[in-house]
């Protein structure tokens, strides 16, 4: 007795492996993406030989290369915007440390202003922030 050919199927392609993939490069990227806030201003620091590692938490002050200032990711207008902003950021936590990241072409006369906008809003310890030279 001859039986009839049962009939030839394709075995089906699985597509769980790659929806497993899709979902790591997925989580990668929006690991790898959120690293570093975004700065409200363009901001290429000095270099810098010597130096120490930056402390949790500051206030960060942004000085770009055309004089704009910026503290805490936001945009001020002028050195008494920014006092005014400090002194707000400063009654909470005193202690807290600043940060000034200064554009290598800022006029330094201006970061020195700053730095006296500082002490005046009662900023305690203040630090420099540079890019280290290769």
């Amino acid at each position: 007795m001859k039986l009839p050919e049962p009939e030839r199927r394709e075995p089906q392609e699985s597509t769980v492996p790659m929806i497993n993939i899709v979902f790591l490069l997925l989580i990668f990227f929006m690991v790898a993406g959120t690293l570093t806030p975004e700065s409200p201003l363009p901001v290429e620091p000095a270099a810098s030989e010597a130096g120490e590692a930056v402390s949790e938490d500051p206030v960060r002050v942004l000085i770009d290369a055309e004089g704009r200032l910026a503290v805490a990711e936001e945009v001020v207008d002028g050195r008494p915007a920014l006092r005014e902003r400090l002194q707000g950021l400063l009654d909470e936590a005193p202690e807290r440390p600043v940060e000034v990241m200064a554009d290598a072409e800022a006029d330094s006369a201006l970061l020195l202003d700053v730095m006296d906008d500082l002490r005046e809003a009662g900023a305690e310890r203040m630090q420099l922030v540079t890019r280290q030279e290769r």
